[in-house]
């Protein structure tokens, strides 16, 4: 299950402080590693504060990095003691609604580094929402631009022999002083090229990938996608899942057609009538890349990995 540290409020506020006192990093890396026939290149970007921007395989392009929203990257959404709305209280890793596909970010880059085959990072997230602006008939719920959420993240190119998965853990800071009783960690999403238009999900008892409908929404099983042909797909797995008391969803996908771009997701929910409490929340996931054939071999491979610990 994922991980939860309580940590006295005045550790996280200290925590806070001393991010924001770093100086904004520049966020142009690349990692790559050999990776079967080709090699895996992930690339971020000071326009993103430092969000992945890339990802590349065998020469496929997995990422469709449109604006500030349609990257490899993670959110949150939580309630601020009212009703749960989509992205109205919604910190963003990579930036705002309004940055658009404009040459900088709203969130903030505190720490950057790349060597090799591992990328770790640790971005202020500003708000999806600028105060005043609406998604739906609803309004945004908060009074600012940027958040005092934090998201880390480790990325591993490789998972023990699997040179085509990818390590990758994020760890969340929900501040001090806010009251929510319900946050939903989007922990980790891939907007892909439209091209990647076949939806699967994995069964774990026949070790096969089975189609899976457009929803869209979340299902309980890891979510592959892939194009047409299945010559290139990526596909999504956390032993960290189900999270406690959702054990019927926590795998999106998605397909937006008049935007041409379709998504998975990861999603773990936290709540508590007394309020969600002050801390770190950590997820760990695994992201395959490869044909469909290699994706469904990974998936098989972390699925009895975990299910033997």
């Amino acid at each position: 299950m994922y991980r939860l540290r309580f940590i006295p409020l005045v550790l996280l506020l200290a925590t806070a402080t001393r991010a924001a006192e770093v100086t904004n990093a520049d966020g142009n890396t690349v990692i790559r590693a050999p990776a079967g026939k080709s090699e895996i290149v992930m690339t971020t970007t000071e326009r993103l504060a430092g969000a992945i921007h890339s990802l590349t395989w065998n020469g496929k392009e997995f990422i469709d990095s449109a604006d500030h929203g349609r990257q490899l990257q993670s959110a949150v959404n939580a309630n601020w003691g009212r009703e749960l709305r989509n992205e109205t209280y919604n910190p963003t890793e990579a930036g705002s609604r309004l940055d658009g596909a404009g040459p900088r970010s709203s969130s903030r880059l505190r720490a950057i580094s790349a060597h090799g085959g591992e990328l770790r990072s640790t971005i202020q997230m500003a708000f999806w929402l600028a105060p005043g602006e609406k998604s739906g008939d609803f309004a945004a719920y908060n009074d600012r631009v940027l958040s005092e959420h934090f998201v880390t993240k480790r990325v591993h190119l490789g998972h023990n022999e699997l040179s085509q998965a990818i390590e990758y853990d994020v760890t969340f800071t929900l501040p001090a002083g806010e009251h929510h009783t319900h946050v939903v960690f989007e922990s980790l999403t891939g907007y892909m090229p439209y091209e990647f238009s076949k939806f699967w999900k994995y069964d774990a008892a026949s070790q096969q990938l089975l189609p899976l409908d457009d929803g869209p929404g979340e299902q309980p099983a890891p979510v592959v996608l892939s194009t047409d042909d299945g010559s290139y797909a990526m596909g999504i797995y956390s032993p960290d899942q189900p999270a406690p008391g959702f054990a019927l969803v926590g795998y999106g996908r998605f397909r937006f057609t008049s935007d041409r771009v379709t998504k998975w997701n990861c999603v773990f929910r936290v709540t508590n009538p007394q309020g969600v409490p002050p801390d770190y929340y950590s997820f760990r996931h695994i992201v395959k890349v490869g044909t469909l054939d290699d994706v469904r071999a990974m998936q098989a491979a972390v699925h009895d990995e975990f299910a033997k610990r």
